[in-house]
């Protein structure tokens, strides 16, 4: 059973006290402090989690926004590897809802692209905004990013962690159903954020709920951070295939192979290797943004797969991805353009950093081929992501590993 938290206003909660590597003694702990004040009068907190290994995370209800995850280098120093803002005022402002990035942030009901912002269920046609050219993005208009969501603090053998509630009510963005979402996002003690989705509706509907932080593992503040990219960033994609999409970047329905493709990262390789090749597809994504078909063999939808593998060269780290979900969008942050400026005062140019999304395929309402991702009522959607971080000089081998 969870063990809940008080919400208090300015208080730490120092949690269990262990012993990391180097015989220091780490405490887990939670904060709550201000972030800001939405246009409503609404107060938005910040939360802090700190593991036993001096790792942080923090989250504000907000749009389940990450924030900021602090982890260690091979070297053991801790930087912030996300991209964000150090108030709430950034994620409100007129040049970042223009710029629409989704910088850490809860995605739903849908995430990814509806073609027309239109599907069809039982019948009846359902209108989506448009948010995206002629397409539906990211749950509309005022998706889950936009929402505040409740917030109650956890802790146990799992690590610490925040889990966040929201409804959604019949309607909603034109969804139909009164949807009941909750995530909790964990902090493990062995330095992995693990996001834990469920969800109920009284009517059938689709719902496939991500997450969209963007990462830099060299590091998205300092002196490192000035200017660069995440073109030498290493990745691996557990994928033999990808969904090939049209001019509006909506899947045709076919799933090709990677093979002698750009999309082929079966085995590492930097991302900036391919990434500006006479392709197709790339041309139309302006980059990489496109769904993989991970490879699922022999496993049940309730089980974990590697996803991918990332791998910094400066810094060292490497963050894998393990996933319930069949898919994953890589989107290498193309439209990042240098006008937004971020935590310290980093400018997020072109490329500076990348998103792993986690998901089912995109305009699945639309294509009975593909997974579904239809929630019927008295069923209850689950699925699990978790990111895991290490050094190259410590990690291993990734396990399939059952949820």
């Amino acid at each position: 059973m969870l063990a809940a938290l008080p919400l208090v206003a300015g208080i730490a909660f120092a949690q269990e006290t262990k012993q990391d590597v180097t015989g220091m003694e780490q405490q887990r702990n939670i904060e709550q402090g201000a972030f800001g004040t939405l246009p409503d009068g609404s107060e938005v907190a910040l939360y802090t989690l700190t593991n036993a290994q001096g790792a942080r995370l923090s989250v504000t209800p907000y749009g389940g926004i990450i924030v900021a995850l602090e982890v260690p280098d091979a070297e053991g120093e801790f930087e912030d590897v996300v991209l964000g803002f150090d108030r709430l005022e950034g994620y409100l402002s007129e040049t970042y809802r223009q710029a629409n990035p989704y910088f850490g942030a809860l995605i739903g009901r849908y995430g990814n692209r509806i073609a027309g912002g239109k599907f069809s269920l039982d019948g009846k046609v359902h209108t989506l905004p448009t948010n995206d050219g002629d397409n539906h993005l990211h749950g509309g208009d005022r998706g889950f990013d936009r929402r505040l969501w409740k917030a109650e603090t956890v802790e146990d053998e799992r690590g610490v962690g925040l889990i966040l509630t929201l409804t959604s009510p019949d309607g909603d963005q034109g969804y139909p159903g009164e949807l009941q979402a909750r995530v909790r996002y964990t902090l493990s003690d062995d330095n992995a954020v693990i996001v834990d989705y469920e969800a109920t509706s009284d009517a059938t509907t689709p719902v496939n709920l991500t997450q969209h932080s963007y990462f830099n593992l060299d590091g998205v503040t300092g002196e490192r951070a000035d200017g660069d990219d995440i073109l030498d960033h290493r990745l691996t994609i557990n994928a033999d295939a990808f969904t090939p999409v049209d001019e509006g970047l909506i899947p045709t329905g076919e799933l090709r192979s990677v093979a002698q493709t750009p999309f082929d990262f079966r085995k590492p390789t930097a991302i900036g290797e391919r990434i500006e090749a006479d392709n197709t597809q790339l041309a139309r994504g302006k980059g990489y943004d496109h769904n993989f078909v991970l490879d699922r063999d022999g496993l049940d939808e309730n089980e974990l797969v590697t996803a991918a593998r990332l791998e910094a060269e400066h810094s060292g780290r490497v963050m894998e991805v393990l996933t319930t979900e069949p898919g994953l969008q890589f989107y290498s942050g193309n439209f990042l353009d240098g006008s937004l400026t971020g935590k310290g005062g980093t400018t997020y140019g072109h490329r500076f950093g990348l998103a792993l999304e986690t998901q089912h395929f995109p305009d699945s309402p639309n294509q009975p081929d593909f997974p579904s991702t239809l929630l019927q009522p008295g069923e209850t959607y689950q699925s699990q992501t978790r990111y895991v971080f290490s050094t190259n000089s410590t990690t291993g081998e990734s396990e399939t590993t059952s949820n």
